[in-house]
């Protein structure tokens, strides 16, 4: 186990409440107990547990009662009945109405051990599948850190020295170039690998729905849902928390942010009561925290939590080497996805890629990869499946192929028979995006012999 699972024990016999906390206690489980129904209550309300074992006869309550008001406030906390052998059918009765199990008195240790870690193990994968419907998004198969540049070996470096420890990590970089990618290799090196790698984007939202998202909603607080919300903080105990955008953060979320670090511990909206969080926290930006730190954008006490291990990722113009095997990874992906067999890239479209100056950095090229796989006619990508991309800003590069320059009038015979092509023929279109009027396009259409292959 990653880390220590709180448990709850509700039962009036001390006997009984001191055996079962030994048991689990050697097992890993921390154990905290109460002797009635409304202590009980009151324990669970002020803390978050992956196990409750309840008593159903209770000297103050009805053990089904407490059951119900578990339940209420916390759905995926799964209570196993304590009952004896008179009240199976009471125990049948609280399956029913939600418990997760029970135990008949007298149990063995063993079969403690058993319903405990199968109990716990369930709320695990009920908090998964609830941070998955929360996503909502396309997933994609997990890609490799593709580069062999200086640049990026340092970069791998400082994830292989990061990845095994549980220290805040900043990854900083423009957008799209892989800060995503850089945090799951962290997860993924890291002791809590089998854990959640959870995921808040701070780009698109604004308060108070982004607080909400980090920190969740207590129920019936009159913030979100009735029945309250789980925050990613929750969605991620025991793993790993990426916050991407994280200059996005307004001055009251970067102050309970930075609590967290201090304490870890989190407050629900509407909820006065902390929850502890085990979690490794990894913030990424496309903004300069130093220099918003320096504006009074960003808490310097809270950039410092942060930036212990610093990583950043150079744009990808200015680790060209890395470009043709970026390629040859994105068309062999594409190509696989498309159901295509398009398994080269020639020399001059290459050339074409590698002098691109990629505003979008690696996300940009991966699109282009894509939308060229899918305009290739042939097994291999041409020049002209990227014109359409905009890539003829690299337009000089085309010229120079195999050692020797080409003839203007060739290069600019093939430029607008890719245009042309990209339009469907139009040549009202064509005209525009060439920057000519009607009457010169088909001056040059006539001259390059263009005229048969649109009628064709």
């Amino acid at each position: 186990m990653i880390r220590t699972c709180p448990v709850l024990v509700v039962d009036d016999e001390e006997t009984l409440r001191d055996s079962v906390s030994q048991v689990l206690t050697r097992e890993g489980f921390a154990v905290k107990t109460a002797a009635s129904g409304s202590e009980g209550l009151a324990v669970f309300g002020d803390g978050v547990f992956s196990l409750v074992l309840l008593d159903l006869r209770l000297p103050d309550m009805d053990g089904l009662a407490v059951l119900r008001r578990m339940k209420e406030a916390s759905p995926e906390t799964p209570v196993v009945i304590i009952t004896g052998y008179a009240s199976i059918e009471s125990a049948v009765e609280a399956v029913k109405q939600g418990a997760f199990d029970y135990l008949s008195k007298p149990f063995s240790p063993d079969e403690l051990r058993v319903a405990a870690r199968k109990a716990a193990d369930n709320r695990t994968l009920r908090l998964e599948n609830i941070r998955l419907r929360r996503e909502m998004r396309p997933s994609r198969e997990f890609e490799p850190i593709i580069g062999a540049g200086k640049s990026l070996r340092g970069v791998i470096d400082r994830i292989a020295r990061a990845g095994p420890t549980d220290s805040a990590v900043l990854i900083s970089g423009e957008s799209g170039t892989g800060k995503d990618l850089v945090a799951r290799e962290i997860h993924a090196r890291s002791r809590r690998r089998e854990a959640p790698f959870v995921v808040l984007d701070c780009g698109g939202l604004d308060e108070p729905g982004l607080g909400g998202e980090l920190f969740g909603y207590a129920p019936e607080s009159g913030f979100g849902p009735p029945e309250g919300r789980h925050g990613r903080f929750e969605l991620a105990d025991g793993g790993t928390l990426l916050i991407k955008e994280v200059s996005r953060l307004s001055s009251r979320l970067q102050n309970d942010l930075l609590r967290f670090l201090e304490t870890g511990e989190v407050f629900r909206a509407g909820s006065a009561r902390p929850i502890s969080a085990d979690v490794r926290l990894i913030a990424a930006s496309s903004v300069n925290l130093s220099q918003a730190v320096s504006r009074g954008a960003f808490r310097d006490d809270l950039f410092n939590r942060l930036n212990v291990v610093p990583i950043h990722l150079p744009p990808l113009r200015e680790r060209k080497e890395d470009i043709p095997p970026l390629v040859e990874h994105f068309l062999k992906m594409h190509s696989a996805k498309a159901g295509k067999a398009v398994a080269s890239v020639s020399t001059r479209a290459m050339i074409v890629l590698a002098e691109y100056d990629w505003p979008g950095n690696i996300r940009e090229l991966d699109n282009t990869i894509e939308r060229a796989v899918v305009l290739a006619k042939g097994g291999r990508i041409e020049i002209e499946d990227l014109m359409s991309h905009g890539i003829s800003l690299g337009i000089p590069a085309l010229a120079w192929a195999g050692g020797q320059f080409r003839p203007l009038d060739e290069l600019e015979k093939e430029y607008i028979q890719a245009v042309l092509r990209d339009q469907n023929g139009n040549k009202g279109r064509t005209a525009a995006i060439l920057g000519i009027d009607r009457k010169t396009l088909w001056a040059k259409i006539k001259k390059y012999g263009l005229e048969r292959r649109e009628s064709s």
